[in-house]
């Protein structure tokens, strides 16, 4: 058998995790290509520093790059007036010319491992793969076109394919057979090889020009397994059984590809083959494709790790590429526990589970999956020639005032001179703070991953719209309820789905009246919680899980529940316990406020009704357009990124956030993820939610608008409004978002840019220790009264009728110097509203039902606030905003002047299990937060209404009108 290139087992000198692979005689492949991966050098650098010896194409990656940015956009345009080509001959026009720059950056790695690596691979049409002739016939095409000899032409391992890719070997064309999964097919493949090398030397050529690997795929496998298992293990009572199946769960596709390989080198050991190794044939190397982990229980670099081996390729995508080089240990695992791998295999026959079956499957989805991909290049490329250019992800504009510009611009180039997009997307911690920031930036690949498991999303809409349910209620906080709320404010009801409601509130009255809107009987319950331990959540789910028992019994009480968190939480246990209908789980590496396109978010979409596969590759083609490789100045998230931090750290740190009433509730998920991303150790942008716009004049110099415009039904009087602002100076950067279903662009590129924006303050963007103390205080305050049956007492500072005023030590003596003799309601709110200085903000915490008319009368408050003051106001409503602005109150700039509103419950409603009641735990969540605001010395007050909360309400809109008058 011919070794490897370089195969030596000697300890490895480089510090390069992807280098040390050479030493165990692996080759490094990146599965992934498109035109500014070249222009960028970044593909030159894969391969001068990262030792990258090839690359594999995948025509998904050509849509989202022609979709989702200006890669094409010359060629496209020069081919607008060529009517003889279609979309498909315009596409390979696009394929073949990145096919030979990327053959030509190769061919050095092509001569110095004399012909053995240094590949690029392009593959012939899908809708070929069950035709022998027409993938002979596109195959000799494109061989011809690309012109190189360091290409391969990529033919799927179907029963039509394979005598396909003989022939093709046969005449000295490289192939790369694709699409493997079984063993036996594996050997069918390499027969196939052997016996199209054996004709080509019958015309005396030269055999060791001749290449071929054989790309098996990993993970899609253990996917394909896991499910299987899972669903036995929920339907089996047997502790045997369901211990033979949970051994195997991520074993097989490890297995079955060491396995494999025992098969590869007994094949090329033959006497047969030595015949033909003597006059210089290559064997054909097996390579690892699929090697991306896409189930969050299993490492990230698992399917490189453990299949690391002699005469192997290991075909990565990007993320893979990067996990690795920052923390995989590489070592000779392919030929490790041989024994325990035919022990896996036999164990899956043992449980029933047919591994033919599961094979013939994958090879099936494979096909339709490269079809859909096919399906979906040849349409971006039909549209984009149709109007003249690549159609865009959602336009982003700006005007900056000119001083702003200009450190803008510095910062631009700072980001390209260090690469520091490529550091972003390699999970590089010093872009921040050098603490722990590579562990939660899951985000970046999560929409691919969801994509790769849409059928999991399919299969829970399929199975809530057969159920029937009437209503879906999910009960969750801060990043686990606000992007379903979103979609739900979004997109309403969809025709044969439930309704969906979000309850995220322990005020008894909202929980009541959300209670009142749904059949008990007939609803949909999802528990969302990342930790598993957060109280809210887990109080919802006593509380209802006991409503639906009372109703239907507590042995089909669990069927109507699914639980979305972090595998091992205690949520988790709970809903093993209580025999959940399923548990969906979370992403570790992803932090609760960048969980949208995670199962936090995608879950509830599903069920509602969304066409979430629609809805992800949207969203793909913004994440493309961020790649590192495109460059910087057409990268939106960056740019709006490093806007948004230059602006804040240049005084101008109020974003306020203006949307069409059609999408008018992604202010609440962009006041979460940029709060709690920025607002801490002192710096922080404070993003500002549901202002209505006004005259410029009564905006500081402490401003950026953020312009969020639904192009399919803008608001004309936001449009002449915004354009005044322009007019007058203030910054604006403008979002043309195209549809509802870009949604999920905006959830991408508004993650980017805060973690771009949190490099350029200097914080960690992905901690929250403040929010952190406010759930401290509230747990403190929560036991006392388990123990003591009450909350602490509290002295109040004025009683005036049903309103009470409290606050801390500092803050009342500073209050009541500035009152002086006028110690009245209206006295002690006119000294709070004047400590109001230039470039502060007024935020009101409203610990009230979050009804309608109490929005309204606080809107009025703020709005009058803002008018007189001429400050940025935010309005809250508690507890949801604990998790949610509440760091950046907490944590951010001491620059808010924070009135706090709480009521006397008129009804209230027990915690079963708890002595504690929801309004008590309302209670002791106010308190705790305005415990935790008077430690960090923040201006505060808080005014307590009475059980009438809309006669308290007036009679404080009262005062303070009487107070800005």
């Amino acid at each position: 058998m011919q070794p490897a290139v370089v195969v030596e087992a000697k300890p490895a000198k480089q510090s390069n995790p992807l280098r040390e692979l050479e030493t165990y005689g692996q080759s490094v492949w990146l599965d992934y290509i498109r035109r500014s991966l070249l222009t960028s050098r970044e593909l030159e650098q894969l391969v001068d520093n990262d030792g990258l010896k090839g690359v594999t194409s995948n025509p998904a990656i050509f849509e989202k790059a022609i979709a989702g940015s200006s890669d094409y956009t010359d060629l496209l345009e020069s081919l607008a007036s060529q009517s003889e080509l279609d979309a498909k001959g315009r596409y390979e026009r696009l394929a073949i010319r990145d096919i030979q720059d990327t053959a030509d950056l190769l061919r050095p790695v092509y001569q110095a491992t004399k012909r053995r690596d240094g590949y690029v691979s392009l593959e012939v049409s899908p809708y070929l793969a069950r035709d022998t002739e027409g993938t002979l016939g596109e195959a000799r095409r494109l061989w011809k076109a690309v012109g190189r000899e360091n290409v391969m032409i990529k033919v799927p391992a179907t029963p039509e394919g394979i005598p396909a890719f003989r022939q093709l070997i046969s005449e000295g064309i490289n192939v790369n057979v694709t699409l493997l999964f079984s063993q036996a097919l594996y050997e069918q493949v390499a027969q196939a090889y052997i016996d199209g090398l054996e004709e080509f030397t019958r015309r005396a050529l030269d055999v060791g020009k001749v290449a071929s690997v054989a790309s098996f795929f990993i993970s899609r496998i253990d996917s394909a397994v896991d499910a299987l298992a899972t669903a036995r293990l929920n339907a089996v009572r047997d502790p045997a059984e369901q211990a033979l199946l949970r051994s195997i769960l991520g074993k097989i596709a490890i297995a079955n590809a060491k396995l494999t390989y025992q098969r590869y080198l007994s094949i090329f050991r033959q006497d047969h083959w030595q015949d033909l190794a003597k006059r210089g044939a290559q064997t054909q190397r097996v390579l690892w494709a699929s090697t991306g982990t896409k189930n969050p229980n299993y490492s990230d670099v698992i399917y490189v790790e453990e299949l690391i081996g002699p005469d192997t390729v290991n075909t990565m995508p990007p993320a893979t590429v990067s996990a690795f080089r920052d923390h995989g240990k590489p070592r000779p695992s392919l030929t490790e526990d041989l024994e325990a791998a035919q022990d896996y295999m036999d164990t899956l026959e043992k449980v029933g589970i047919s591994m033919n079956d599961v094979t013939g499957k994958l090879l099936d989805e494979g096909l339709q999956l490269f079809s859909d991909a096919f399906d979906k290049l040849l349409t971006a490329v039909e549209k984009s020639t149709q109007g003249g250019v690549a159609p865009k992800v959602s336009r982003q504009t700006y005007q900056l005032p000119a001083d702003t510009a200009s450190v803008v611009r510095g910062h631009v180039n700072d980001w390209r001179a260090e690469g520091r997009v490529r550091r972003l997307w390699d999970r590089d911690a010093s872009l921040w703070t050098d603490s722990d920031e590579a562990n939660w930036l899951g985000w970046l690949t999560i929409a691919d991953d969801q994509l790769a498991h849409r059928h999991k999303l399919a299969e829970i809409a399929e199975d809530v719209h057969k159920a029937g349910f009437s209503h879906v209620l999910l009960l969750g906080m801060g990043g686990s309820s606000l992007c379903p709320e979103v979609l739900k404010m979004t997109f309403g009801k969809i025709s044969g789905f439930p309704e969906l409601h979000v309850l995220d509130s322990t005020d008894p009255a909202q929980i009541k009246a959300t209670e009142q809107k749904i059949d008990l009987a007939n609803t949909l319950f999802l528990v969302s919680s990342k930790s598993g331990s957060t109280l809210e959540p887990n109080i919802f789910k006593q509380y209802f899980f006991e409503r639906v028992t009372q109703v239907v019994g507590a042995g089909k009480a669990g069927s109507r529940f699914i639980a979305i968190t972090d595998p091992g939480s205690k949520m988790e246990h709970v809903a093993q316990g209580d025999n959940f209908r399923r548990i969906f789980h979370g992403l570790p590496s992803i932090g609760g406020r960048y969980s949208a396109l995670s199962n936090f978010g995608m879950v509830p979409a599903a069920v509602m009704g969304l066409d979430v596969e629609r809805f992800l590759d949207r969203t793909e083609e913004m994440v493309h357009a961020c790649k590192s490789c495109v460059p910087l100045d057409d990268n939106p998230g960056v740019i709006l990124g490093i806007l948004l931090g230059t602006l804040a750290t240049s005084g101008r740190e109020k974003l306020t956030i203006v949307t069409s009433p059609g999408i008018s509730d992604l202010g609440a998920w962009l006041e979460q993820l940029i709060a709690e991303s920025t607002g801490k150790e002192g710096h922080g942008i404070i993003p500002v939610d549901g202002e209505e716009l006004a005259s410029p004049a009564v905006y500081g110099e402490d401003r950026v608008f953020a312009y969020l415009r639904l192009e399919s039904a803008p608001d004309r009087s936001q449009d002449d409004k915004i354009a005044a602002l322009e007019h007058a100076g203030h910054p604006v950067v403008r979002i043309a978002v195209a549809d509802i279903y870009d949604l999920g662009q905006e959830f991408f590129r508004w993650e980017i840019a805060t973690a771009v924006a949190g490099s350029i303050i200097g914080i960690n963007a992905f901690n929250q220790p403040d929010v952190e103390a406010s759930k401290i205080a509230t747990r403190s305050l929560t036991t006392e009264y388990e123990r003591a049956g009450s909350l602490p007492a509290e002295k109040p500072i004025l009683e005036e009728g049903n309103i009470t005023l409290f606050t801390d030590e500092r803050n009342a003596a500073a209050l009541a110097q500035a009152a002086g003799a006028d110690q009245s309601l209206v006295g002690y709110l006119g000294a709070h509203l004047n400590r109001l200085q230039p470039g502060d903000y007024f935020a009101v915490l409203a610990y009230l039902p979050m009804f309608p008319q109490h929005e309204r009368s606080l809107e009025e408050i703020r709005h009058k606030v803002r008018d007189r003051r001429h400050v940025a106001t935010c309005l809250g409503f508690g507890p949801r905003f604990l998790h949610s602005t509440g760091q950046a109150y907490k944590g951010g700039p001491n620059s808010g002047v924070f009135l706090q509103v709480t009521c006397e419950d008129a009804v209230d409603l027990p915690v079963p299990g708890q002595k504690y009641t929801f309004g008590v735990v309302k209670a002791a969540q106010a308190r705790g937060d305005f415990q935790v605001l008077a430690e960090r010395k923040r201006r505060a007050l808080r005014a307590h209404l009475g059980s009438d909360v809309t006669t308290g309400l007036k009679k404080l809109h009262s005062a303070l009108a009487e107070v800005l008058a």
